[in-house]
């Protein structure tokens, strides 16, 4: 009779399948994908509605770094990786889908809270419960993002291990590369994500592709059940799990974007009466109904501050215009920069300019306000329209989509001259911003103006942000030009401020006080109101010698932005 050899050298080593091992693979580098996904998507939902993008972005970013490290030392916890993994990936799915939903409903209800109560005790309007715990939980609740970060961060970093664990217990024989080879799977998935994002997720509504990305970790889910069947505990439990979970999913997708537009909806006072999401900002028209025959109030917001409100637009818009082509010695060619609703372009071709260029970046925006969508509510449609002249589309304009910073090289690049510019951008509030406003930037403006023309900047508020105020005058300064700056009240913005620029001849306000009265009629700007704008409390520029301009990389006008509006509790503008 032969002996049959059961000792371990007899034994055949198993080795890890190349379907197996591809497949795993393959999951890792969708899930890393995943990962910085769910990173973009929390950080730029929270800046969108609490403003500070970039800000956003770097603290999420960095927590959930953190998050992950601190998941990849608890996967060793997790001692079964089969099953583990499932659960979750499971987890991952359903906190993913869910985290902008629940955290658009917190911050809605939580805005709405004091009127709840109010309604409730029978309050008067000025009465409302605000500050006390009702503050704290409003503050706290701006935090959700990050919240979901870091649990969200946890459970992806745990994905690596989990793997890292299935393939090796996949083969008898140690896996020499078993670490590298999955980091570099990790490392090209993360990369093809980031250009998903870039490339499609950007377009589409938040809510959406936070289901989207749900459903490939739900994928992952259901393909490791069906691979590995007889190794995880309890299957059919976890593939009902996921049937359920994929029915979730699927209501998100469709009622999902629905949902958090009307819980983001409960963030404004007046009526949201239309919101779209462009490809680098989130548009919300708000209405106002006033009644006795007077027409509504409408305002839009982007990325939850105002940018101009119907009732008083054309305020703001007089004294960043008219000041500036009045000290101009000619109006043939005008730059606009920024103003992408069109507003300000209304009231520079009232001056009959032979030709008017608008740079800015936001297609969506411009397009919007040029032929809206169909969508869009038809008196609304009417009132943009009315609003801006239907300027966009006056055949004297030429739009120009492109980054500011770059769009002017080209411009200078054609050798262009324009008699009047206007710089109509939102206030420096993140470090993206800060360079519009740097003496670089102002640099090349200069070579596009003509020698006897008029350069203008909005220049945030010289009430709440004096520093950045006065910044912007220095910086303008350092670049070359006589600088003026003047203010005037804007009911819904308050105290406003521009800062006016000549590179030759007299200074503008010099300039202004020659005329004896403005080249154009206007119904709320004087001549008398031009004048006066540019006087200023007697005290006020008694520390301007302290204040630094804004040189390019220095970030300082962003600082002083940040410090002046949080010190002097400023109103969420621009």
């Amino acid at each position: 009779m032969q002996e049959i050899s059961l000792t371990p050298s007899a034994a055949k080593p198993s080795r890890l399948g190349w379907f197996d091992d591809v497949l795993l693979l393959g999951i890792m580098a969708v899930l890393a994908g995943c990962g910085l996904i769910y990173e973009y998507l929390l950080s730029h939902y929270a800046g969108r509605i609490l403003g500070a993008l970039e800000a956003a972005i770097y603290t999420m970013i960095g927590l959930m770094i953190v998050s992950m490290g601190l998941g990849a030392f608890a996967a060793r916890k997790i001692r079964d990786a089969f099953t583990g993994f499932v659960i979750l990936e499971l987890t991952v799915a359903l906190c993913g889908s869910l985290a902008i939903l629940i955290t658009a409903a917190v911050i809605g209800f939580g805005q709405q809270l004091p009127l709840m109560i109010a309604n409730t005790l029978g309050l008067p309007p000025d009465q409302l419960p605000e500050g006390g715990m009702i503050g704290s939980l409003q503050k706290l609740s701006e935090y959700l993002p990050y919240v979901w970060g870091v649990l969200l961060g946890l459970m992806i970093g745990m994905e690596i291990p989990l793997i890292a664990r299935v393939r090796q217990s996949l083969s008898d024989e140690h896996l020499l590369h078993n670490a590298g080879t999955i980091y570099g799977a990790d490392y090209i998935g993360a990369g093809i994500g980031a250009a998903i994002w870039v490339g499609f997720m950007l377009a589409i509504d938040i809510q959406l592709a936070a289901a989207l990305t749900a459903s490939f970790n739900l994928l992952a889910g259901f393909v490791f059940i069906w691979r590995f069947w007889p190794k995880i505990r309890r299957p059919k439990l976890l593939l009902t799990g996921h049937v359920i979970v994929t029915g979730i999913l699927l209501v998100l997708t469709i009622h999902g974007p629905r949902w958090e537009q009307e819980f983001n909806n409960l963030l404004y006072k007046d009526k949201v009466v239309y919101a779209k999401a462009t490809r680098f900002q989130q548009l919300t028209f708000t209405e106002r109904l006033r009644g006795n025959g007077l027409p509504p109030v409408y305002a839009l917001y982007i990325n939850g501050r105002l940018q101009f409100s119907s009732i008083d637009e054309h305020i703001y818009h007089a004294f960043l215009v008219h000041p500036t082509l009045a000290a101009s010695a000619r109006h043939d060619k005008v730059l606009i920069i920024g103003g992408g609703d069109g507003l300000g372009l209304k009231q520079v071709l009232r001056w009959e300019p032979e030709q008017v260029t608008l740079l800015d970046l936001d297609v969506g925006l411009v397009q919007l306000f040029k032929s809206p969508d169909t969508d869009m509510p038809e008196c609304l449609s009417r009132a943009m329209l009315t609003l801006n002249g239907n300027a966009l589309n006056d055949p004297r304009v030429t739009v120009i989509n492109d980054d500011a910073f770059n769009g002017v090289d080209k411009l200078i690049a054609t050798g262009v001259k324009y008699d009047a510019i206007i710089v109509d951008l939102p206030d420096p509030s993140h470090p993206d911003l800060n360079k519009l406003y740097s003496d670089y930037f102002y640099r090349k403006l200069k070579e596009l103006m003509s020698s006897d023309g008029a350069l203008t900047v909005q220049s945030t508020s010289p009430y709440h942000a004096p520093k950045a105020f006065i910044s912007v005058a220095k910086t303008l300064a350092l670049a070359g030009f006589d600088v003026k700056q003047y203010h005037h009240n804007v009911p819904s913005f308050g105290e406003w401020g521009w800062t006016i620029a000549t590179a030759g001849g007299l200074d503008a306000q010099h300039r202004l006080a020659k005329l004896t009265e403005l080249p154009i009629k206007d119904d709320w700007l004087t001549l008398g109101l031009v004048d006066g704008a540019f006087e200023f409390p007697a005290n006020f520029y008694q520390d301007a010698a302290k204040i630094k301009p804004n040189e390019l990389g220095s970030l300082q006008l962003y600082h002083y932005h940040l410090q002046d509006w949080s010190e002097n509790q400023g109103l969420n503008l621009f």
